[in-house]
């Protein structure tokens, strides 16, 4: 475990335990979960560790094995946002929202190792967040429930970091099921897990990393965060989530509000329907997964179009695998930057990647990074000897 022989490297000794948290897919709803609206995400099979034991004191140690010189000590006691910045803001984050929880967090010696592409959209950053609170919570003896815990991680990341995000990052993170996606009502926090096994149907799921790099923390993310909350407001609701009728987005007279509103409204009912096919009867039929691939293309056009958070990258991966054969693809986390998921035929895979590392060469580009997806385990505590990660080169513990 090479999270376990970093501890062992930097703070002598053995960690008390390592526990693993995944990155995540969203295959339908984006920008609705702070819209109040639907998500569908699953968790991937790249993970971030956390080695950790206890220490004396009310100090918390922290190093990366890809930040290596940047291992930061922190005191609990006094901590507040605006103290830690970079990578170890999202660990010291949640030690600080545990603690106005009202849960009281150890002393403690963290190593972090990663295999999840850091900027690709795929919320590295929450999985650091999960993969710290299931060591702090356990090393304390602390009983937090699965839900609760995304709460504390997704505060951490708003009023800690400074990044107005949802709560589905750390919802898929910590309650998704191997061979399952989650269906999350971001609004009542009510989950469900939906059988999804394209493989059973002859379909397969890969993730594109485009390698142009994004960050939440830019203004973008928050910008449009604040024109639905202004559209919502015009409008008279609560949030975005109380249309069902696109028909009701035309009462809003400013065209780039009426554009934000209806990429949400036909999002969340675009989540809707892929849960009823996954769900229905034919579900393991390639005509299901047909469908469920011409509604992620949807997606992406009305991310590129009304939501503007697309990026050149994305727009041609897409271009390029449907040319290729894919079922559908679009881009996937906060925007202008970061992966692509698409669905493809199994026999497809070879051919698809073929066309899109053939357009980013065209076009001058670095290649894109390939990554096989499969709804996979969240968040858990695992033997030291059990588990090694992918070597990925690029990845970061961080955002």
């Amino acid at each position: 475990m090479r999270s376990a022989d970093l501890f062992r490297a930097r703070f002598g000794g053995a960690p008390d335990g390592v526990w693993l948290a995944p990155g995540r897919a969203n295959l339908m709803g984006e920008h609705t979960d702070y819209n109040d609206g639907y998500v569908l995400p699953f968790a991937l099979g790249q993970n971030i560790a956390a080695a950790a034991a206890r220490r004396t004191g009310r100090r918390l140690a922290l190093c990366s094995r890809q930040q290596p010189t940047a291992a930061v000590e922190i005191a609990l006691d006094g901590l507040a946002p605006g103290q830690v910045t970079g990578w170890a803001a999202y660990p010291a984050g949640v030690a600080w929202e545990l603690e106005q929880a009202g849960y009281q967090v150890p002393g403690a010696r963290i190593a972090i190792d990663s295999d999840v592409p850091a900027g690709a959209g795929l919320s590295s950053s929450a999985a650091l967040e999960c993969a710290t609170a299931l060591a702090l919570t356990e090393l304390a003896g602390l009983a937090v429930s699965r839900p609760e815990l995304a709460a504390i991680a997704r505060r951490a990341e708003n009023e800690f970091v400074g990044v107005p995000s949802g709560i589905m990052d750390q919802s898929a993170s910590l309650l998704c099921q191997p061979g399952h996606a989650l269906l999350l009502d971001c609004r009542s926090l009510e989950s469900s897990q939906v059988p999804f096994d394209p493989a059973a149907a002859g379909a397969g799921l890969l993730l594109i990393n485009t390698r142009a790099k994004h960050d939440l923390s830019d203004g973008e993310y928050g910008r449009r965060r604040a024109e639905c909350e202004e559209a919502a407001r015009r409008l008279g609701i609560p949030s975005l989530r109380s249309l069902t009728n696109l028909a009701d987005v035309d009462r809003l007279t400013d065209p780039v509000l009426r554009r934000r509103a209806r990429h949400v409204v036909a999002d969340n009912q675009r989540v809707l329907d892929v849960v009823g096919l996954l769900s229905s009867p034919s579900a393991a039929v390639a005509d299901t997964y047909h469908d469920i691939g011409r509604l992620l293309t949807q997606a992406h056009l009305s991310l590129r179009d009304d939501f503007e958070v697309s990026w050149p990258e994305a727009d041609a991966t897409v271009e390029a695998a449907l040319a290729a054969g894919a079922f559908g693809a679009r881009m996937i986390g906060g925007g202008f930057g970061g992966s692509v998921l698409a669905l493809v035929p199994a026999a497809f895979g070879g051919p698809v990647r073929d066309a899109v590392t053939g357009a980013f060469a065209q076009r001058s580009w670095t290649a894109p990074e390939f990554l096989d997806a499969a709804p996979s385990a969240s968040a858990h505590r695992v033997a030291l000897q059990l588990v090694r990660l992918r070597p990925t080169g690029g990845s970061s513990a961080g955002a």
